[in-house]
């Protein structure tokens, strides 16, 4: 006789259930934010494969590219997740200056791989994944730094950045920049020198 429920009552897992599948699915659903990284990846990997540059191109597409690496080193120096709300550098100027680094990269992977199509892929990419993070990360800097986070919100945009600095009313208190905090917790000069060999495979497999 087949078994359709378990002994003490309850149904039994579908195979969809053990293999995780209907968790994944709900997490797509609304916990999409957690698949961020990986999408950006996924689609830096799919440019490089997939490109076909011309010169010009490719070499305006790496210093856009080189630009966003180099914006989300200088603001991952700061961050001390869940313990100091970054106010400083980068922070004084736009709240999320990661994301602002994440879009200049996947910006100059459309250039550097010359395929018109990537612009398409790119924006789909962002729509699907960023509202979603940048919500959830306002919400939860608001409920751990309630007053500090309501002053500098209200002089700092979420990407697009701000002429005039938030100079914080506890500068003493906020972090300096930290290369060994950069790579320690955030692993930034790693995500640096995949995204450069990109560039390097892309530019020997179509320019050199």
């Amino acid at each position: 006789m087949s078994r359709t429920a378990e002994s003490d009552g309850t149904p039994a897992a579908s195979s969809n259930d053990r293999l995780g599948f209907s968790r994944l699915l709900q997490d797509l659903k609304s916990r999409r934010r957690r698949f961020r990284q990986f999408a950006g990846a996924i689609f830096v990997f799919a440019m490089t494969l997939a490109g076909a540059p011309r010169l010009n191109e490719f070499a305006v597409g790496a210093g856009v590219v080189l630009l966003g690496m180099s914006i989300r080193l200088w603001a991952s120096g700061f961050v001390m997740k869940n313990q100091v709300l970054a106010t400083v550098g980068p922070y004084a100027r736009v709240r999320h200056p990661l994301y602002v680094g994440n879009l200049a990269i996947c910006a100059g992977f459309c250039l550097a791989s010359g395929r018109w199509w990537s612009w398409l892929v790119a924006l789909a990419v962002l729509l699907l994944f960023y509202p979603t993070a940048i919500q959830y990360e306002d919400r939860k800097l608001r409920r751990l730094f309630p007053d500090e986070w309501d002053r500098w919100a209200a002089k700092t945009r979420a990407l697009l950045p701000s002429a005039t600095p938030y100079l914080s009313e506890h500068g003493q208190d906020q972090p300096r920049w930290s290369l060994k905090l950069s790579m320690m917790r955030n692993g930034e000069p790693i995500h640096i020198l995949v995204g450069v060999l990109c560039l390097a495979y892309l530019y020997s497999k179509n320019l050199a």
